[in-house]
């Protein structure tokens, strides 16, 4: 990275106690994992919940870091985790090394060139980054978020791994309130800005869909001035945001909102192994007249350029065809021919715990684990259905739903067999709400159990395990991160 000593004191601040080193030399990385570390990188030694960071200061430094940011003096540190004041090199003293990691990638950025895309979004936002990493990578080199790193601790060490090498980076970014989304925009400032979709989620502190809509939309706090906007023309609080900062957004989806200028029709489902569509980019003449319906800019309406090829979506369901066409809005405004959105498309991969098929031996497993809400519960559920053999669904509970959550739980039970899933197992506290809206509308075919948690779950599975997960079926796995079900996963890989 291009970034100094110098640079990230004047950035947060700090006692900075320079031992061996000068501000002008330039630093190899910033992590928060000491084993991460590389010579002459930078090493923020957080005080974790479980792990004290500040204990393995003498570790870095004997790796070759060139600077510490700590909260603790190398007194302090030695009265605590005996490590010798003797092994320390250049430090920075802050009084919260969390918000100096902020202040450095703020910082960072700031010297950064390169087109940076920010995506939000209830549901989606994973899935909707691979692709469009998928499809710059066709023109660009890309630097994505990996992983769960969408936070206020992972935003900022993602900015911090943009390189000289990158010519382009997508940045996921998650919140659960009010003010997050605000924070992270600071830091990312993004030239464009994608949301997925507001749906139901984080409840407890967001309270309703418009409550949603407020906080993603803090994403445009700190937009660049000439950024660009793409929103899911198929969302109905999306499509009230007709101007962010005097500028007209981007509606991308599946043609069936007259404000999409990117959007797939004719698709052709092909099962859990993905769909075949046609992409539409619509392109407004200079001097055109806007709002034009999509239907009119299909029939060639004159105020339009329109654009048609065929796609093969590699991931299954409808919605990761609304994905793909988020890309391709995204593609094309960053100058990507048809041929290259074509191409990413059909090379963008999901990634574990997210819609992640696993063909097994005895059985396919759709890992979807990695969170849960309602909407992205039933698209998950309308997945499952897609597959042509006896289908599995393991259902786990929904956090942070708020007062309503009993009710979509039930909801949730109601859709996943009214939708014809042959085995429900609902499992957890909240899942027995689940549990009781698919008793309402089961058949006498369909088999239905509850498990008060995980580990009754795994018990049975240990005990009947062929009974449960019958030879040849496909099983969908789904619930909140908090419910650990990627252990389950794990189980039902190794049987």
């Amino acid at each position: 990275m291009n970034f100094r000593i110098g640079q990230i004191a004047d950035a947060c601040g700090g006692e900075l106690v320079l031992q061996g080193k000068d501000r002008e030399e330039q630093v190899a990385n910033v992590v928060l994992d000491s084993r991460l570390i590389a010579e002459n990188g930078v090493f923020a030694a957080t005080p974790g919940q479980k792990v004290d960071g500040h204990k393995f200061i003498g570790e870095v430094f004997a790796k070759g870091a060139s600077l510490v940011i700590t909260e603790k003096t190398p007194k302090q540190v030695e009265a605590e985790h005996g490590i010798s004041q003797d092994c320390w090199g250049s430090y920075l003293l802050v009084s919260d090394v969390f918000q100096a990691l902020k202040d450095i990638a703020e910082a960072y950025r700031r010297t950064l060139s390169i087109p940076v895309i920010g995506i939000t979004g209830s549901v989606g936002k994973t899935s909707t980054k691979e692709f469009i990493a998928a499809v710059l990578s066709e023109k660009y080199k890309v630097l994505k978020t990996e992983g769960n790193f969408n936070n206020e601790v992972g935003v900022p060490l993602t900015l911090l791994r943009i390189g000289e090498e990158h010519q382009a980076a997508v940045v996921e970014m998650g919140i659960s309130d009010f003010g997050e989304m605000h924070r992270l925009s600071k830091m990312v400032r993004p030239d464009i800005c994608v949301i997925t979709n507001i749906g139901q989620c984080h409840l407890e502190t967001l309270k309703t869909r418009d409550g949603i809509l407020q906080a993603k939309s803090e994403i445009f706090d700190y937009m660049a001035e000439d950024g660009e906007v793409c929103l899911n023309g198929g969302d109905d609080k999306l499509c009230t945001l007709s101007e962010v900062k005097g500028r007209k957004p981007h509606f991308f989806g599946l043609g069936d909102n007259p404000k999409e200028e990117v959007y797939a029709e004719k698709i052709q489902s092909r099962g859990l192994w993905g769909s075949d569509a046609e992409l539409v980019l619509c392109t407004e003449k200079e001097g055109g007249a806007a709002g034009v319906p999509a239907s009119e800019k299909k029939n060639a309406d004159p105020a339009f350029v329109s654009e048609r090829f065929s796609v093969h979506v590699p991931l299954p369901g409808r919605h990761m065809v609304l994905n793909a066409a988020a890309a391709a809005c995204v593609g094309r405004l960053l100058g990507l021919s048809a041929e290259e959105i074509r191409a990413g498309i059909g090379n963008a991969e999901t990634v574990g715990g997210r819609a992640h098929l696993m063909q097994l031996p005895e059985y396919t497993l759709i890992d979807d684990c990695y969170n849960a809400n309602p909407v992205s519960m039933k698209a998950a559920i309308d997945l499952l259905s897609m597959a042509d053999t006896e289908k599995v669904a393991v259902l786990g509970d929904m956090f942070e739903l708020g007062e309503d959550s009993d009710k979509l739980h039930r909801e949730t039970g109601q859709y996943a067999a009214l939708a014809g899933v042959d085995r429900i197992y609902c499992v957890g506290e909240h899942s027995r709400h689940m549990y009781e809206g698919a008793k309402k509308e089961v058949s006498k075919q369909q088999r239905l159990l509850y498990f008060a948690d995980r580990e009754a779950l795994v018990d049975a599975l240990n005990a009947d395990r062929e009974n449960m997960i019958p030879k040849g079926c496909t099983v969908l796995l789904k619930a909140s991160h908090g419910m650990q079900f990627t252990d389950i996963v794990r189980m039902l890989s190794c049987f």
